[in-house]
């Protein structure tokens, strides 16, 4: 995301493969969010764009995105109309991660030079830029939205070209949902020292992972 230019950005391939619960997990809201998203344009499915839909790492940090700006306070119908201008503009599937954008917590605009900052009355701050992709580039890759709730984690890891991008354990194979879960069980930390070989350490931070993930995948 953030290390990547505009050209980059529209010829990469897609990586990782993600169903809309997966997204969800990590851009902090509920599968069925995320399908609504999709179906009405805010995001895409660019691994498959018919059922069942499948995303690609990147769409998840599109999705980030969405979710940045609508806490930001911008209305829904707004961050489609950027979206669309963009995708006019860059012509690729990933307009956010493609233009410096500034909100008044109302409203978004394409910043094009010094000149954009002065529109009009109103106050505009830069929220999506070089320096703030980097930072939710960082969060993503260290377990997506939670990440940004729990800064200490330092145990997760999303790659995503391994194991089609789901959350795993810092260098290791082992899906951190997996872990959580068994550390749920009877002695499942005893399972997960012996058999899996992991750490007090990486076993915490799956378990608090989890549980922050599992609010959004309830949420409506």
């Amino acid at each position: 995301m953030a290390t990547t230019t505009d050209t980059e950005i529209t010829t990469m391939r897609p990586r990782g493969h993600y169903s809309a619960r997966d997204v969800g997990l990590l851009a902090g809201v509920s599968g069925n969010r995320i399908g609504q998203w999709a179906r009405r344009g805010y995001i895409r499915a660019s691994q498959s764009d018919c059922p069942p839909y499948v995303y690609s790492y990147q769409d998840v940090g599109e999705a980030i995105l969405v979710h940045e700006l609508l806490d930001e306070g911008v209305t829904h119908r707004r961050v489609r109309r950027a979206i669309d201008t963009l995708r006019e503009r860059h012509g690729n599937g990933w307009p956010l991660q493609a233009a410096d954008l500034a909100t008044d917590g109302r409203d978004v605009l394409a910043l094009e030079g010094e000149a954009a900052w002065d529109v009009g009355d109103r106050v505009w701050q830069q929220k999506i830029g070089p320096e703030n992709l980097r930072q939710i580039a960082g969060f993503l890759q260290r377990g997506g939205w939670a990440a940004r709730a729990l800064p200490e984690l330092s145990h997760i890891e999303v790659n995503p070209d391994r194991l089609s991008g789901r959350p795993t354990i810092l260098g290791r194979r082992v899906p951190v949902e997996v872990v959580a879960q068994i550390a749920e069980e009877p002695g499942g930390i005893d399972e997960l020292h012996e058999g899996f070989d992991l750490s007090d350490a990486e076993i915490s931070d799956a378990r608090q992972w989890w549980h922050a993930v599992r609010e959004y995948a309830e949420a409506a």
